[in-house]
């Protein structure tokens, strides 16, 4: 801040002693080494502020740059995904349409289209020739009343 050297220090002290007396001078050197400090300390709170300042001014305008590429991205994806789904629409449309203008632009066209699947029924086989079931399996199966 002040430029000032041991011999200007010096010089300063004798003229204080010669001016102010040997009494009270060292109440004097109190006093103003409680006013430095506090000098001192308002300096570095000033100082402090301005930085936090500075911190919150860049935060907010790191803030924005990261709200604008949000929405940037946000609208992008929004395109995108629009996009996709017209496409995806499309070919809907082209594979649903597609059967109809074959069977001929009827609306029974898509069945007529797709040929009927058979269903295969399963069929049981009774075997009528087996003996029947002995009486100590049939009474082993079932509990004593």
């Amino acid at each position: 801040m002040f430029d000032l050297g041991f011999s200007e220090l010096l010089l300063i002290g004798i003229v204080a002693l010669v001016v102010i007396g040997p009494e009270r001078l060292p109440k004097v050197a109190r006093t103003a080494g409680h006013l430095f400090g506090r000098m001192q300390r308002y300096v570095a709170d000033v100082k402090a502020d301005i930085n936090r300042e500075i911190h919150v001014e860049e935060l907010h305008k790191l803030q924005e740059e990261i709200r604008s590429s949000v929405n940037s991205i946000e609208q992008s994806v929004a395109q995108e995904l629009q996009q996709g789904s017209q496409a995806i629409t499309e070919q809907i449309h082209e594979i649903v349409e597609l059967p109809r203008q074959q069977a001929g632009a009827t609306e029974s066209g898509l069945a007529e289209a797709i040929p009927p699947v058979a269903v295969p029924q399963p069929q049981l086989e009774l075997n009528l020739d087996a003996p029947p079931a002995s009486e100590s399996t049939a009474s082993a199966r079932t509990p004593p009343v």
